[in-house]
């Protein structure tokens, strides 16, 4: 992993790119050396046309790589919430197979602007930017792939459960895994749509594809 000191791969050897989620800020540069390089990856993988799928963390970075701010927001978002497709949503080939609203998991402080060129694709009641594309990149404020066993592994995770209690107070991480709990089965269902949709529509038609899809994330 990139964090632990693993070099970053040559993104041109891949169908795609992956950028999972983490507890940092994507303009931490000073305390994670990585983060810079990984940006820079991102932006000129995205000017090479390559598939892109940020979610959280991964979505700031795809945001910061293409010149957006990101910043902390006025208040944290976390728990299970409503997402709201934007009506641009509906010709997207991928966000077009999400309903107008639905549940998803937000664990975030920070927030972005749009990125020159991006359409927005979702929206919260707390924070206007949740999803983006640019060209073949796609970035998520939002979680909907985690279900019971991931929650339970992040809740295992120090840094986790730290930035949780913080938010919210002792005994959060409980009350927040069974929300997931709760919606679980809508949520997953969705995800497996949504990335499934992104491989059939955006991976697989991608002229002269590779053969491995890279996943980053801490």
């Amino acid at each position: 992993m990139v964090d632990q000191g693993e070099p970053l791969p040559d993104w041109r050897e891949f169908d795609g790119i992956i950028a999972m989620g983490g507890p940092m800020g994507a303009y931490e540069d000073s305390r994670f050396s990585w983060l810079a390089a990984e940006k820079a990856l991102i932006a000129e993988a995205v000017a090479g046309g390559m598939p892109i799928w940020g979610v959280c963390l991964g979505a700031q970075l795809l945001a910061a790589s293409l010149g957006a701010d990101v910043f902390a927001g006025e208040t944290p978002e976390v728990g299970v919430l409503a997402v709201h497709r934007t009506a641009a949503a509906a010709s997207d080939p991928v966000f077009s197979l999400l309903p107008a609203s639905f549940s998803a998991l937000q664990w975030h402080g920070d927030t972005f602007a749009l990125p020159s060129g991006a359409i927005q694709l979702a929206r919260s009641d707390a924070y206007e930017h949740q999803a983006f594309v640019v060209d073949r990149a796609y970035g998520m404020q939002f979680h909907i792939e985690v279900g019971i066993a991931l929650a339970d592994e992040w809740a295992a995770v120090p840094a986790y459960a730290a930035s949780l209690e913080a938010t919210l107070g002792a005994g959060a991480l409980p009350e927040l895994v069974g929300e997931i709990a709760e919606h679980e089965q809508q949520m997953t269902t969705l995800a497996r749509a949504l990335f499934g949709g992104w491989l059939d529509r955006v991976v697989a038609a991608r002229p002269a594809a590779a053969s491995r899809t890279s996943v980053a994330g801490s």
